[in-house]
């Protein structure tokens, strides 16, 4: 006979399980943050398309010098999105500008198999460069980019069948 506590338990994960499978797509805390005060992401206007994204804590962008690698700048965020879709990471339009911060990347591409990986518990993050002649301090807080979720397609003869093994730059280790 099952106990009361085995059977909550039980209950408790066969919920989670279909409230999982109702979820379209959003945002969750990233393991490891849970208690760091992390705010969702949110549109500031109705019609904005990218929802702004928070540094879940200070750092310091070092100015560029040749051969230095981009700073990754923590979000304490993971996202969750339906089989056909990616979250695409943008520059917020004044960093350039005002703080000399320009993606590494250009953009980011987080793929849904990103979410819950092994490795980071699928925590993206941005990748700058600062072109300004002085260091650039990120608080907590700051705002550092936008996040888009897109729609994508694939070509009549695809046949992907490969897993994500594992977290950031994991795709063909």
């Amino acid at each position: 006979m099952l106990k009361f506590d085995e059977l909550d338990y039980i209950i408790t994960k066969k919920l989670k399980r279909r409230i999982r499978k109702m979820r379209k797509r959003g945002f969750e805390v990233a393991k490891g943050f849970e208690n760091a005060g992390i705010n969702l992401p949110v549109r500031k206007t109705k019609y904005s398309a990218g929802y702004d994204i928070e540094a879940a804590e200070d750092c310091m962008i070092p100015s560029f010098k040749k051969g230095q690698k981009p700073t990754l700048v923590k979000t304490g965020l993971k996202a969750y999105m339906e089989d056909d879709e990616v979250l695409i990471l943008c520059n917020r339009s004044s960093n350039p500008g005002k703080k000399g911060l320009v993606m590494a990347n250009s953009i980011g591409v987080i793929d849904k198999d990103y979410y819950g990986n092994p490795d980071n518990d699928g925590h993206f993050m941005f990748s700058f460069f600062n072109v300004k002649d002085e260091d650039v301090e990120i608080k907590k807080g700051d705002a550092i980019g936008q996040a888009i979720f897109k729609k994508y397609l694939i070509t009549d003869d695809d046949s992907a069948q490969g897993e994500r093994l594992g977290g950031f730059g994991s795709t063909n280790k």
